[in-house]
């Protein structure tokens, strides 16, 4: 894995093969940001990354330059290693939370900027995800919830679904956070 752009730009992240995690693919990461690109100033945001697994897009957001990143696994030793591979780079804008993401979703009580996340594809529960985070009012106004998955999902009926982009076996679909109107409030 590596990190695609940034203060990091290039660097190789090698994590033991022992680790139970299916990375994003650098070419779906480097895709996903080439979007993201063009929609955010990096500096500054607040980023929410469940199922962090190795860390791979915490790293490339915190290597942009995001104010605060906040990576949730639930996996000890992946959280660990985390945990170094941030040191290592002195990544002071990494947190890392160990605790199952469902659970996290329900007490978290600050809104973040993009909240990025990346279940196991095999996982239970996956089509909650966009529920949980807006039921929980846990993206500023014109937040932006992505998550990674399987051909087999479907999120086009969601209310807050706005684009679907597919690299390969990997999915994304987007999520944005409906402003209320003056008049609404």
């Amino acid at each position: 894995m590596r990190i695609i752009n940034g203060k990091y730009r290039g660097r190789h992240i090698f994590a033991p093969a022992t680790l139970p995690v299916r990375p994003t693919t650098d070419m779906a990461k480097e895709s996903l940001f080439n979007i993201l690109n063009n929609m955010y100033d990096f500096e500054g945001l607040t980023v929410l990354d469940l199922f962090a697994g190795i860390g791979s897009i915490s790293y490339e957001f915190a290597s942009r330059g995001a104010k605060q990143v906040v990576s949730i696994e639930m996996h000890p030793r992946c959280a660990d290693f985390i945990r170094k591979t941030a040191e290592q780079l002195h990544f002071e804008n990494i947190r890392v939370v160990r605790n199952n993401v469902f659970s996290f979703l329900k007490i978290a009580s600050i809104q973040f900027d993009i909240i990025f996340a990346d279940p196991p594809y095999d996982l239970k529960c996956i089509e909650n995800l966009p529920d949980l985070a807006f039921e929980n009012k846990l993206l500023v106004p014109d937040g932006l919830l992505i998550v990674e998955h399987s051909r087999e999902y479907d999120f086009s009926g969601h209310p807050h679904f706005s684009q679907h982009r597919n690299y390969g076996k990997v999915n994304f679909s987007f999520f944005e956070a409906i402003k209320l109107s003056p008049s609404s409030t």
